[in-house]
């Protein structure tokens, strides 16, 4: 007995295995391989290609592509119509399947609508990707990232605020009051 909902119009492959609680919505396509955690939201007209793995709690909305070779952790979040890559020269006459390159996103990270992964890249735990960003170079924790090529322009909480660092290098979220040391380029959490 499936211990998933599914919308009767999207398509899952068999040999997916998919969490308890997990909800896919219209038009999606679940394909072979698939590894998918409990709790997920999957909109509708979402495309997870073989092999993909998801871990909990994973929000992905409208119209977005997940090709092989991308994995998720925990709690990440996927705008609408952001799209993953998964081969870097690709040529409609030349067959590159088995060379796909790799993308990891970190937990609790969020990626904005129609941003661009550029396969090979990983996404740090809690980075902050923006709306339409193309990212084509590895992303730390909990960075913000913005524009055409994505360039830096600074640090987000674990709750999606930007942080504001102390001359000490210290800062606090607005709403979580949790707290954060930012030393030699990397944000971490001086309260956990």
């Amino acid at each position: 007995m499936e211990n998933y909902t599914a919308h009767p119009t999207a398509v899952i492959d068999d040999g997916c295995q998919i969490g308890k609680g997990t909800r896919i919505w219209h038009f999606s396509h679940i394909m072979p391989g698939c590894v998918i955690g409990e709790n997920c939201n999957i909109g509708q007209n979402v495309v997870i290609s073989p092999e993909v793995v998801l871990g909990n709690n994973v929000k992905i909305q409208n119209n977005v592509s997940i090709y092989t070779g991308v994995t998720c952790d925990d709690d990440v979040f996927l705008g609408p119509s952001c799209v993953f890559t998964n081969v870097t020269n690709p040529r409609s006459a030349v067959n590159r399947r088995g060379q796909y390159a790799k993308t990891h996103v970190g937990k609790g990270a969020s990626i904005g609508a129609n941003a661009t992964i550029v396969c090979g890249h990983d996404i740090g735990k809690f980075a902050f990707i923006g709306a339409g960003a193309v990212v084509t170079k590895n992303v730390p924790d909990y960075a913000l990232l913005v524009g055409n090529p994505a360039r830096q322009t600074g640090w987000m909480s674990e709750y999606g605020h930007k942080l504001q660092f102390d001359a000490q290098g210290h800062a606090v979220c607005p709403e979580s009051e949790q707290t954060y040391q930012l030393e030699n380029g990397v944000v971490s959490r001086t309260d956990a």
